[in-house]
This record gives C-alpha cells, structure tokens and sequence, in this order.
C-alpha cells in the first residue's frame, strides 16, 4: 500500500513540477513552452491507468468454454464470472486471458484506480488500447484433440472472431493495431493469426510464431504457475537445508527444441544430488514437485515443445533458482526484471557438454547462491495470477507492458492514415 501512495504521489509532483515550469517560465508564448515539454508529460502519464476498452462478446467466447450452463445472452460482470479452480489441470497454464479478463471486470469502490494498471472504459473513444476477451488457448485445448483435425469448433471460433473484429470501425481505424489479444497456448488462433498480426498479442513465447510475431508489438507473459506457491522458508541456513543440487520432473519426450530434454535426461541420470524424473501431469505430480522444488538448490528449465515451460515460473514462486537451457527462450517483464540477479543461464550446448553444467553449478558460492535466492522472493510476488488483482502481481505487470507499447501504436496509426505510398521502413 506504501509503495503504491508514493507512486501516486510522485506522479502526481512530476505533473505538478512540469506544469509549475510552464507558468514560471517567464514567456507569453506558452504553445511553444508547451511543445517542449511534451517528452516529459509523456513520461509523467505512463503514471496513470491504461485506459482500455473491452469487447462485449457472447459468454460463448470466454467463460462459457468455463462452464457450459453459462448463459449466453448473460453480460458477464465481476459478480458471476466463474472461478477458475486449482484443480483444472494443465488448462491453467494458459489461462492468462482469463485474468487479463477478470481484472478489467474488477471494480472495487474503494480502488480509485491509482494502484492498477489498466481500468476498463465504457467509451471506446476513450481507450487507449482495446482488449479481445476471446479465450483462444481454452478453446484449443477444450475442442482440438490432434493436429490434422479440419473444421473444429474451436477453428469456426476463430473464423467468427475475426469477422467480428473486421466489421468493428475501431479495428478498422487502426487496422487492429490498437487491439490486445490473448493467445498465450502455442497453438491458440493458429488458423487465423496471420490476419490480425498487426495487434499486440499476448504470448507465452515466440517458438511458434516466431514469423509473425515481434518483440517490438508483442507481450511475453509468465505461465501461471502449477505449484502452490511457497510461504515458508524459515531455515536460518536455506542453503544447506536443501540438499539437492539440481531438480527436474516432467515429460522427456517432447519435439522440436524438447528433444534436449531426453538427452539431459541420459546425460544426468545418476548424477550425485541430482533428480532427473520422468513424470506426466497430475495433482499428486505437482505435490511432489513442489517438495521437491522446496528442497533443492537449483531447478532445471529445459525448452519444452517450444522455448518456454510453465517449469520456470514453478520455480520462482517455489524459491528454487531456476535453470534455463533454452537458446531462443524470451521471458516476461524483462524490461523491468533483470532474470540474471536469480537464474543462471546455460546454451543447449554447454548444458549437454559432459560435467560441464554440473560442475559449474557446484562451483556456486553459498554467498551467490544466497542473494539469488533472497531476490527471488523480493520478485516471485510478480508472477501471481489473482482475483482481486493486486499491485504489481502479474495481470497487473502484463498491463503495464501494454502501457509501454501505446506510444509506438499511435505512432504507427498516424503514420498510416497519412501516407500515400507503401510504407519505406518496412
């Protein structure tokens, strides 16, 4: 709450300062004083909520693929929305639209707004940015149960959504550049995403989009976590109550960039403090990986099927120092969290040099170790998906990267409407 009053307050002093400087600035012509001043207002409103404008879409979209007796021709509001339970399984891994969702719905009578990122707006000429609550990743995984499968609900889903996207004159203001979507699985939107690219989506990774999709519109998100996160840590010496140095549980077999994992696997089976199990998702798996998370001293983060795993965020929030073996892995809020202060970061082919990994590991000073592991958990708040939102968790920290992009939206959207040949930087 603290931290939250002097942020208001800061912002507000920098407004305050600035239009104090305008007034003291001993000329009559205030336009061009103003014009000067502009950069620095810029700043002072990345302070304020983003402004942003949901879709009313039919339930049938969102949380109707949550409980199917959901009326359709029923407004979803902060009062009925469904609860997303902790025993839904590995749907929760992607459920990141459900909370973006959930956090504009929230509207507390005594949260004015200071301490939120983004507050919804029943004006559309009043957005900043306009949000798509259509639940891509939980359609994928509710109505497509092989690849080769043709003409699946969740494919005629996405068909709608774009023709109802393509018919709104907000989208065709910006040509969906101002627009948030979701389609944080890897295969959420897959048929259609080609036609809405110029809008920030909202990714796990770019693994498999990597042709479409760009660090400069786009938005990597955690995972919400499998595990419950850890609350305890009460040893005086962490580091010597946890006695495994290196802990991995999940699927070995995977494809693409997942391979690694099968050859870690041959590469650390029977290495001195160090568990390597096969495992495939199941409450009882996630009890004993939490355990076992709690013990160690480092976490493994082999690639999964893409560059990216739900792994990693089970980790922070389990305090356990993460080890990420991804080449092309991308990570959330990096432009605010700096991951080195409390992962330790090997390529696909140190980690498969023989002992290399291991070693360099065990060279960790207790020291280092320490500081990572206190980071962690001044950070692992970050990466809490929650209903209420609070500050600075993750939904919150995800709308703040929305935040950062809307200059660079609007630059693009006035660039376009103006010019009459093809745009030369592309």
């Amino acid at each position: 709450m603290q931290k939250s009053i002097s942020r208001t307050l800061l912002c507000l002093l920098c407004v305050s300062l600035l239009l104090g400087s305008l007034l003291l600035a001993g000329t009559l012509d205030y336009k061009s004083q103003f014009l000067n001043f502009i950069p620095q207002l810029t700043n002072a409103a990345l302070c304020l909520p983003l402004r942003v404008y949901m879709y009313d879409l039919p339930p049938r979209f969102n949380v109707g693929l949550m409980d199917p007796n959901f009326p359709n021709a029923t407004p979803v509001t902060a009062r009925n929305i469904p609860p997303w339970g902790w025993n839904d399984g590995l749907r929760k891994q992607h459920s990141v639209e459900y909370w973006m969702m959930a956090s504009l719905l929230y509207d507390a009578n005594d949260d004015s707004g200071s301490t939120r990122e983004a507050v919804r707006v029943t004006d559309p000429d009043l957005a900043d940015v306009f949000f798509v609550p259509f639940f891509s990743s939980l359609s994928f995984n509710l109505h497509v149960r092989n690849m080769a499968q043709t003409n699946t609900e969740d494919e005629k889903m996405q068909l709608e959504m774009v023709n109802i996207l393509r018919a709104s004159d907000y989208w065709k203001r910006s040509d969906g550049r101002d627009h948030v979507i979701p389609m944080h699985h890897p295969n959420a939107f897959r048929h259609y995403r080609d036609q809405i690219n110029a809008s920030i989506f909202i990714v796990a990774d770019f693994g498999r989009i990597m042709n479409i999709s760009t660090l400069t519109k786009d938005i990597v998100a955690p995972y919400p976590h499998m595990v419950e996160s850890y609350s305890g840590e009460d040893h005086q010496d962490p580091y010597k109550s946890r006695k495994t140095l290196i802990f991995f549980r999940g699927r070995t077999h995977r494809k693409d960039e997942g391979i690694i994992r099968a050859q870690l696997h041959k590469a650390l089976n029977g290495t001195k403090d160090v568990i390597y199990e096969e495992a495939h998702a199941s409450e009882e798996g996630f009890k004993a990986s939490a355990e076992h998370m709690r013990s160690s001293k480092f976490c493994l983060h082999p690639a999964g099927d893409t560059p990216s795993s739900c792994r990693l965020f089970d980790a922070i929030v389990s305090h356990c120092v993460p080890v990420i073996v991804s080449d092309r892995i991308e990570l959330p809020f990096e432009s605010e969290i700096d991951y080195k202060e409390f992962s330790i970061f090997f390529s696909v082919d140190e980690a498969l040099r023989p002992g290399y990994m291991v070693n360099e590991l065990r060279r960790v000073s207790k020291e280092k170790w320490t500081n990572m592991w206190l980071r962690l958990k001044l950070v692992s708040h970050h990466f809490e998906f929650q209903y209420p939102p609070k500050n600075e968790d993750a939904v919150n920290m995800i709308w703040r990267q929305v935040k950062l992009k809307v200059p660079a939206v609007k630059l693009a959207v006035h660039r376009s409407r103006r010019l009459k040949i093809p745009d030369w930087w592309r």
